[in-house]
């Protein structure tokens, strides 16, 4: 262990998911979210993430033809138990019926328990994404049901599905969201159907659920594929990582779908459509 570490703290003024999704992309290492802001610790100077940062707002900005501004806060710290702190503030959450907590922390009895490491991966259940999601798996999975987890993450949406007794299929187009996914699972002591790096449109299987928390722009642009996914007008399609702003325009492209419930937190939607009757 260096003597030293180096603490970033970014705060954007807008686009905060879309910089989430840059950061999990690019990251070698785990971060923690807190309020508005976003903080990366690690032993090696952070300029160059600093920099990386600064360059992806440049060409937001240019791309949205709206301002973007960041501000950065790069520390120096005594390298002491930044880790304990950082352990103390993840703290597990109740969903229904599910009980998600950091490898650190003991299982509670009963409810489904799911170990995450924060460490390996960035979905732990706090977002209002992935919480309100996982509402929606626990109702509507049910045993032996055949799911697939589009842009899986950490797998905790999958894993979640398997505790259910569903069997499962996963993949992400990122490769280390597949190493987190599949390392816990490991954790968890589950395992997928199959795990694979790439999209929807890469199987010609059907499915009971068709699981996505992604951003609305991505939905869109891959409703077809996640309409083709499904086995029947009795399928359920549960759509995440929607704000709600964007709502009508995420439906726009599921119009042959009807919607069964829709789950909101915060300033978040999840949507739970299957298609309509002919």
């Amino acid at each position: 262990m260096k003597e030293y570490y180096y603490e970033l703290i970014i705060t954007p003024n807008s686009y905060k998911e879309l910089l989430s999704d840059f950061l999990d992309d690019v990251l070698p290492i785990g971060y923690e979210e807190k309020d508005d802001s976003f903080i990366i610790r690690s032993e090696e100077n952070l300029e160059t993430i600093k920099w990386g940062v600064e360059q992806f707002c440049e060409a937001l900005s240019k791309a949205t033809s709206k301002s973007i501004e960041v501000d950065f806060v790069l520390n120096k710290h005594k390298n002491s138990d930044w880790i304990k702190e950082y352990q103390q503030s993840i703290k597990p959450l109740e969903i229904d019926k599910f009980y998600i907590h950091p490898t650190w922390d003991e299982d509670k009895k009963d409810f489904i328990n799911i170990s995450i490491d924060p460490a390996l991966a960035f979905g732990t259940g706090h977002h209002p994404t992935t919480f309100t999601c996982i509402k929606a798996v626990s109702k509507y999975v049910k045993n032996s049901m055949e799911v697939i987890d589009v842009g899986c993450g950490s797998g905790i949406l999958a894993i979640a599905s398997l505790k259910l007794g569903a069997i499962v299929d996963a993949c992400d187009t990122d490769i280390q969201s597949i190493e987190n996914a599949k390392d816990n699972a490991k954790l968890n002591n589950v395992e997928y159907r199959k795990l694979w790096q790439g999209s929807v449109n890469d199987t010609d299987a059907k499915y009971d659920v068709v699981i996505a928390n992604i951003v609305a722009d991505v939905l869109t642009f891959i409703a077809k594929d996640l309409k083709r996914a499904l086995k029947d007008n009795n399928s359920i399609l549960i759509l995440s990582g929607i704000l709600d702003k964007y709502e009508k325009k995420v439906l726009g492209s599921y119009k042959d779908c009807e919607i069964v419930e829709k789950i909101t937190q915060d300033e978040w939607v999840s949507l739970v459509l299957k298609k309509k009757e002919n």
